[in-house]
């Protein structure tokens, strides 16, 4: 059995989509746990670009059992155009399931994503106004409304309309808007979507326990990153799931002990989207080199992405609370033909060293980086074994290792699937 918890280990963004893409070769089962189409991967097979937000990558594989776990919450649209798109590029989408228990995102926590994020001005969290965080939070106030629900038309009827009454009066009393719902185009749009998407929903949980209770190799897929945490990461500035490798857990229905393996990916540099301190950030010509040349630019929201050196604080971190067994380190190659590359080894604040990742915000925008200086290296793009590096890039994957107390074994040199070295 082999159960392989695929994380991101920095603030999302750190190119897992190629490192779940390279593992689903060999898997049985990959599983999606958390988060919703606010999420992005992108999978490059040779010229061939696929964007994923809610549909496990493992799609592009025939014969992969594909799972969308009971911790993500799902916008029925959104996945249906993810299917048809997949479907009319030659991707047979059959081996897709669906959990009865992920709860839907509806038409009203869109418009109060949106309008909560204009109330709150120069304040605002940075959201993808995907209606992903007020799903959670009816999730969490009991009244959200799942899957297994669209297959219950009178119980869905009186969901839907008992929850619009009380969205619309927070929609106009609360925030003066006029964006009001109607909860009879709802209950027919959604309603038929639950007809296109009954085929794909069943019990997740069963699927998964089976897998494993049978041997099979399954892969976890994460989505975001350890950093954006609704518990351990930059708060308020974070998502409304668990991306670490407890979140699995709870997301797919199964036990700490079906792990086996937890890689954390990280690349060469960190990229923050969005608000926040963000300690190694470089606002300088190297930083737009690297944001250029690392098409640093979102996914879901096309949002240029904020590009700082490597923090080794923030690996630490990451290996820490998620327990990781083994880092893969990506776009390594995009600090080519830099001088000098630079890790942080810790912070500086009030005169004194941080090596621990601080939780208050306040005090991670007081503390300066330390950094250690490295020799760079030219084009690696083209090498395919550990031996070929040179020595400069394989003393900073070696620094990397040490600081972050976990091994490389993984190395992306390139966004293709056979840009990878393994050690």
């Amino acid at each position: 059995m082999a159960g392989t918890v695929i994380i991101g280990a920095q603030w999302g963004d750190e190119g897992k989509a190629k490192i779940i893409d390279i593992l689903s070769q060999e898997a049985d089962v990959v599983v999606r746990s958390q988060g919703g189409n606010n999420a992005g991967h992108t999978v490059v097979v040779k010229d061939d670009v696929f964007k994923f937000h809610l549909v496990p990558s493992g799609i592009l594989y025939p014969g992969k059992e594909c799972i969308v776990g009971n911790g993500v919450v799902i916008d029925p649209k959104g996945i249906l155009e993810e299917i048809d798109m997949l479907n009319s590029r030659g991707i047979n989408t059959d081996s897709l399931r669906i959990s009865q228990r992920a709860h839907l995102v509806m038409p009203y926590h869109k418009v109060l994503d949106g309008i909560k994020e204009e109330y709150r001005g120069k304040s605002d969290i940075g959201t993808t106004k995907k209606g992903i965080g007020p799903c959670y939070m009816d999730k969490a106030e009991r009244s959200g409304i799942r899957m297994i629900d669209l297959f219950y038309e009178d119980l869905f009827k009186e969901k839907v309309r008992e929850n619009v009454k009380i969205k619309n009066r927070i929609i106009s009393k609360v925030y003066e808007s006029d964006k009001i719902v109607d909860a009879e185009e709802i209950i027919e749009e959604y309603l038929a979507y639950g007809e296109r998407l009954k085929q794909y929903i069943t019990d997740t949980t069963v699927l998964v326990y089976d897998a494993i209770k049978a041997n099979k190799n399954v892969v976890f897929e994460g989505a975001q990153g350890t950093l954006l945490d609704l518990d351990l990461g930059t708060y308020p500035y974070v998502t409304s799931s668990h991306p670490v490798t407890g979140g699995v857990c709870i997301g797919s229905g199964i036990g700490p002990t079906a792990i086996t393996d937890c890689i954390g990916v990280m690349k060469g540099y960190v990229t923050r989207v969005g608000k926040g301190p963000f300690p190694t950030e470089l606002d300088d010509e190297i930083g737009e080199q690297i944001r250029n040349v690392g098409h640093e630019f979102g996914t879901t929201t096309g949002r240029p992405r904020r590009t700082g050196w490597f923090d080794a604080v923030i690996g630490k971190f990451a290996v820490r609370t998620s327990s990781l067994t083994a880092i893969a380190l990506n776009k390594i190659d995009v600090l080519a033909n830099l001088d000098e590359i630079k890790i942080c080894v810790a912070y500086k604040k009030d005169g004194e060293i941080v090596k621990e990742f601080p939780a208050s915000l306040d005090e991670l925008a007081l503390c300066e980086p330390v950094y250690e200086s490295m020799e760079g290296w030219g084009d690696i793009d083209h090498i395919r074994s550990y031996e070929e590096l040179p020595q400069t890039a394989k003393n900073y994957i070696k620094r990397i290792e040490e600081l972050c107390e976990a091994k490389v074994t993984m190395i992306g040199v390139g966004p293709n699937r056979d840009q990878n070295i393994y050690r």
